[in-house]
């Protein structure tokens, strides 16, 4: 069973970790959740890890303002503080043996942020990467799947509102509304089909989220380009997957991401949306495998181009 570990930051925010394996584990699987959600989004990739690598320490934590993590002031809700949160929990949890990133979302930005604020940090323990439905190019190729001009209307009014939510403070979306939202939610998140376990599931997890970290965190994933951060990592294994319906982060994020990291796989789930761990847990968990593979057999990180599949 995991083990619940708190985080205590040096602002005094307290991240809840979720840790299981070997302490003395030869490589830590992490996993990074995306905006508004929590760790649980990654209970199947959790448990296949666990049931599969016997001798892989496996963690998960909610980010700051997310989930059972406290809240935290609104200047900390960037994606540069929550690089710099992820080097203090890899201290903490993970403080020896090689690690592989698998993030979901503003999960894998929160990885590139790691990446570019703390190089040698990163060069010291990463050595493997996994980046599920995200970008290192902000809302750059983000239409919602709708006219560009639709697009702006709604990146406008989202920001707008992202401003009036991100002084709100710790309040929490009120459940109500969330359940009166939820078929926006499935529209936006999911693809052709959703399970109504899974959606549940969600908004559960926002209806945790602080309306601070709704609201704080938009500004900077919206700018974040991490591109050439990346290209400097093109020495690792790694995996990239995306939905072809997904509305937030489309098929080019991750090609731009497969783009500069030449020993990636790149995997298209057709039909699937944004929750690719949930729509597609399969294809997700043999992304990780194999990428825990190549890291636990020291197989050379060099392949030639980037490979394309159809999951």
């Amino acid at each position: 069973m995991p083990e619940p570990v708190e985080v205590r930051l040096s602002d005094d925010v307290r991240l809840h970790v979720q840790v299981a394996g070997p302490t003395d584990a030869e490589v830590t699987v992490v996993l990074l959740h995306g905006w508004t959600l929590d760790g649980r989004s990654w209970h199947r990739q959790h448990s296949a890890l666990r049931e599969t690598f016997e001798s892989v320490r496996v963690v998960t934590y909610d980010a700051r303002g997310h989930g059972r993590s406290s809240c935290m002031a609104l200047p900390t809700a960037t994606l540069a503080q929550l690089g710099d949160d992820l080097a203090a929990v890899l201290d903490v949890a993970a403080p020896t043996g090689r690690v592989v990133l698998a993030g979901h979302s503003m999960g894998g930005m929160t990885i590139m942020e790691y990446a570019h604020r703390h190089p040698e940090h990163f060069a010291r323990r990463v050595a493997g990467l996994v980046f599920v439905s995200t970008t290192a190019e902000g809302h750059a190729h983000t239409v919602y799947g709708l006219s560009p001009r639709i697009a702006r209307l709604i990146r406008l009014a989202e920001t707008t509102g992202a401003g009036v939510l991100a002084r709100c403070g710790a309040w929490r979306p009120p459940r109500a509304l969330l359940r009166a939202l939820r078929p926006s939610i499935r529209w936006m998140l999911f693809g052709e089909h959703c399970d109504p376990v899974d959606i549940r599931l969600v908004t559960s997890a926002v209806a945790r989220a602080s309306l601070r970290s709704i609201g704080g965190f938009r500004a900077s994933i919206g700018t974040q380009h991490r591109l050439a951060t990346l290209a400097a990592l093109a020495h690792l294994p790694a995996a990239a997957l995306v939905g072809d319906r997904d509305r937030l982060t489309p098929p080019p994020c991750a090609e731009s991401i497969a783009a500069v990291l030449p020993a990636t796989d790149l995997t298209v789930c057709p039909g699937a949306g944004h929750m690719l761990m949930m729509e597609r847990p399969e294809e997700v968990n043999a992304a990780l495998t194999g990428v825990l593979r190549r890291v636990l057999d020291a197989a050379p990180a060099r392949v030639g181009a980037h490979r394309r599949r159809r999951a």
